[in-house]
């Protein structure tokens, strides 16, 4: 359950907190006090974007803060599947701020986590139900989500999955090898050009790089012979004076000669034997640096700028090097092989599909006939609720209808049944949908009684509804409250109304007022006693004026209300 909320900087709030209890909570106040606000910043929370048009005028930036605590063992098993758990104190505390840049930060429990996780751990620890889940309620196409999460078929229908994603995999591949014939031809002549102009090149994987390295070599050969022959001239051999090698040698006989006088100079002269084998060793490498073995360089270039041409327009046409030509020709081989073995592999197919076929449509039928039953009991169930919220007298129906037929396959990820749910508020009318038929009232009561019918699918600790109450009064708003305090019975119930009936029965009331402070309007929240209670109470029922009469009826009304059950 959520106990306690705090925003900072948003829209009107520059700083509320907000403490909640156990049991059913009610919050009231004038139309524009701000009750909007709060919902928006705990959808912030639960991961919902983040505008900076949010932001208070003048601040930088915003904060929504939340703790948690008392969960149950559900939720608690899927926080542990997430890898969170709550503190020693058994607490989660789930932190939001919001920059002016649009950019934000999500903290639990003090370390950062992204915008999907915080997500999901919002889908398990608050509900938010209102106007844009009755205008949901319009799409028939949400309808058999509603009765599914109903007859508990999770499982089952992910179990379907699995096979139905088989089937569409293999009609996939049927749908691909079954192109017009014409089309076939047209590919697979492409397909046989596109590998003979490859094979025709003869290509080899490094080729490019090579000729490439032989190119720069080339175009340099006069530049490299030069410098290597001065180089083995200098070191080695030179015809036209002493290269380094002969003076080194002169110097080493003159040691040899000083042996008796210096004794040293033996060591000295068998060092410079071992420069001069260096020396040797150097020049001669140098030399054959000069490829002194082309006889035409400017032939061997032509050929070389002729091969690199002829890779160059295989990249423009095949891909960007050497490799990914080969690779692509590797490529369309296994799709020429693949049309011209396309009648084998599509008996293979075919076979194949009739088997996972049969497996799809008789999981279908075990998931069709759970929906049959489970829509009877939903009706009941429904219509109990509807009678209690005074529509005794509708009639609600969840028809099961085949898909369309040009469906593939007359079924699809979810099986072989449409689901719409109908009514009919006249006695003797024929159910129609809900579009045609329902009213906001009539819909706000059918989403309510809905959702009392699936409370114990719900394992959130949480659940808002933001005003509820919209288009009924009077005994039916009343009843909506009652079927709300009962819902508090087993999780957490806040409610946003502008009902008296539905504050005067809440277990806490809190009060949203909006006032100028420093020339800034201000929203604040603040939890009321019972006399206090009482003077909101009249407020909503009187409006500007506030006469003792509604001031009695009001605390009448609140000492009642305490009691009421369903």
């Amino acid at each position: 359950m959520l106990t306690s909320l705090h925003i900072e900087n948003i829209a009107v709030i520059k700083c509320a907190d907000i403490d909640f209890t156990q049991g059913f909570t009610v919050l009231t106040g004038e139309t524009g006090a701000g009750k909007s606000i709060i919902i928006d910043s705990i959808n912030l929370l639960l991961g919902a974007r983040g505008a900076k048009e949010l932001i208070r005028t003048g601040e930088s930036s915003a904060l929504v803060s939340a703790c948690f605590t008392d969960f149950s063992a559900a939720v608690l098993d899927e926080l542990v599947n997430l890898g969170i758990s709550p503190d020693e104190d058994g607490m989660l505390y789930l932190q939001r701020t919001l920059n002016a840049d649009g950019k934000g930060q999500t903290r639990l429990n003090g370390r950062v986590i992204p915008s999907s996780l915080q997500r999901d751990i919002g889908r398990l620890l608050m509900s938010i139900h209102g106007q844009h889940d009755n205008q949901a309620l319009l799409v028939p196409a949400n309808h058999i989500g509603i009765l599914d999460s109903f007859a508990d078929l999770e499982n089952i229908i992910s179990d379907y999955k699995i096979s139905y994603d088989s089937m569409q995999a293999i009609l996939a591949e049927i749908t691909s090898l079954t192109k017009n014939e014409q089309e076939k031809a047209r590919l697979s002549e492409l397909l046989a050009y596109q590998i003979k102009d490859i094979d025709a090149a003869k290509l080899k994987s490094g080729e490019e790089e090579l000729l490439t390295a032989q190119r720069k070599r080339i175009q340099n050969l006069e530049k490299i012979t030069k410098n290597t022959n001065l180089v083995y001239r200098a070191l080695y051999r030179n015809e036209k004076g002493a290269s380094a090698s002969e003076l080194i040698k002169r110097a080493q006989a003159s040691l040899d000669n000083l042996v008796e006088e210096i004794p040293e100079a033996a060591a000295y002269s068998s060092r410079l034997e071992e420069v001069i084998c260096e020396l040797e060793d150097i020049a001669e490498s140098v030399r054959a640096c000069a490829d002194a073995d082309v006889d035409d360089p400017t032939a061997l270039l032509n050929r070389i700028e002729s091969r690199l041409d002829t890779i160059s327009k295989l990249q423009r046409k095949y891909g960007a090097t050497v490799e990914d030509i080969l690779a692509y020709r590797e490529k369309s081989m296994r799709e020429l092989q693949a049309i011209e073995g396309a009648e084998e592999r599509l008996d293979e197919l075919n076979k194949e599909l009739a088997k996972v076929r049969a497996v799809v449509m008789e999981k279908a039928s075990v998931i069709h006939d759970k929906r049959v039953e489970s829509a009877k009991l939903l009706e009941h169930r429904v219509m109990e609720e509807l009678a209690f919220l005074e529509m005794g007298k509708v009639k609600f129906e969840a028809s099961i209808s085949s898909i369309k037929e040009d469906e593939p396959e007359a079924c699809n990820k979810l099986g072989v049944d449409a689901v719409e749910f109908l009514i009919a508020t006249n006695a003797g009318d024929p159910p129609k949908p809900l579009a045609k038929i329902a009213s906001g009232g009539e819909l706000s009561r059918i989403m309510l009684a809905l959702k009392n019918v699936l409370a114990d699918k719900e394992s959130t600790g949480t659940s808002i509804f933001d005003e509820v109450d919209v288009g009924v009064s009077g005994k039916t708003a009343q009843k909506i409250g009652i079927l709300l305090k009962n819902t508090s019975a087993s999780t957490q119930v806040i409610c946003i109304t502008h009902s008296a009936q539905i504050a005067a029965l809440a277990d806490s009331h809190l009060l949203i007022t909006k006032r100028e402070k420093e020339g800034r309007v201000e929203t604040s929240v603040a939890a009321l006693g019972r006399e206090q209670r009482i003077s909101e109470i009249a407020r909503i029922m009187g409006g500007a004026t506030i006469t003792d009469n509604l001031m009695k009826t009001a605390g009448e009304m609140l000492d009642a209300s305490q009691n009421e059950k369903k």
